[in-house]
């Protein structure tokens, strides 16, 4: 397929996992990728794994407004246009409250919700130009509280409102918003718990499709909401869980 061939496609957090995965699908179908990372090392080995279309790198911290928008003036020199906006880039810290530092809230904030909002509102008169869309990674943390996960859980928690919020502002300039929301997925991110096999099986005890998702797994529903085939969808905090939102949270019963 080639849905996407003369479309311009920026992708943050691109260096790995979940972006990386969406840097290729897009790629793939002959898209122009602007992929954006802190580890430039990590943006040229995916860029080099590339099937198709154009692509270039531009290293940029998306918690730093003026990174954000460096980046974007560097997109729009090389491609004159911005067709949608991948905001992926995140971080995540554990650990009781009481124990969570000032500067370890501070950078999951500045990473996660703050960079979502400088890279939207740097790219969005791109956006409005075209008749763009934007799609954003939250997580089922954004839609349901986790045990010793406050930082992420408010600011994804925030990113799924925020989605609905810029839908219903941008629609009728033609712009559609919509996010992601992924459980435990196979990515650097989850490194340190895909070593605990205890925990594993625990998740795959409520997944129903009884599996750890991989991250094209959501490159592909990322995919999906960029294309026309999703015209007429915005607003929506679409699960890529594997059926665990299915559930109301009780244990399987005999």
């Amino acid at each position: 397929m080639a849905r996407f061939e003369g479309r311009v496609v920026i992708v943050t957090g691109a260096g790995s996992g979940i972006g990386a995965a969406t840097a290729r699908r897009f790629a793939r179908e002959g898209a122009s990728v602007v992929l954006v990372d802190l580890d430039q090392e990590k943006l040229n080995a995916v860029r080099a794994s590339l099937e198709g279309g154009q692509s270039m790198t531009h290293s940029a911290d998306v918690a730093k407004e003026v990174e954000v928008r460096a980046m974007v003036e560097s997109a729009i020199a090389r491609y004159e246009r911005i067709d949608v906006l991948v905001n992926n880039a995140g971080t995540v810290t554990t650990g009781p409250l009481l124990q969570l530092s000032t500067p370890e809230w501070r950078k999951v904030m500045e990473t996660d919700l703050d960079g979502v909002f400088f890279c939207t509102r740097a790219a969005l008169p791109e956006l409005l130009k075209s008749k763009g869309c934007i799609i954003n990674t939250s997580s089922v943390s954004g839609t349901g509280g986790d045990w010793n996960m406050a930082a992420y859980n408010a600011a994804k928690g925030a990113i799924t409102n925020l989605t609905r919020s810029l839908a219903m502002e941008l629609g009728e300039h033609g712009v559609r918003v919509n996010a992601v929301n992924p459980t435990f997925t196979a990515t650097g991110m989850t490194e340190d718990m895909l070593g605990d096999q205890e925990l594993v099986q625990k998740f795959l005890e409520r997944i129903p499709l009884g599996r750890i998702g991989q991250p094209e797994d959501v490159a592909d529903v990322i995919a999906f909401l960029a294309s026309e085939d999703a015209r007429f969808v915005t607003g929506v905090n679409l699960p890529v869980d594997g059926g665990l939102s299915a559930s109301n949270g009780q244990p399987r019963q005999a």
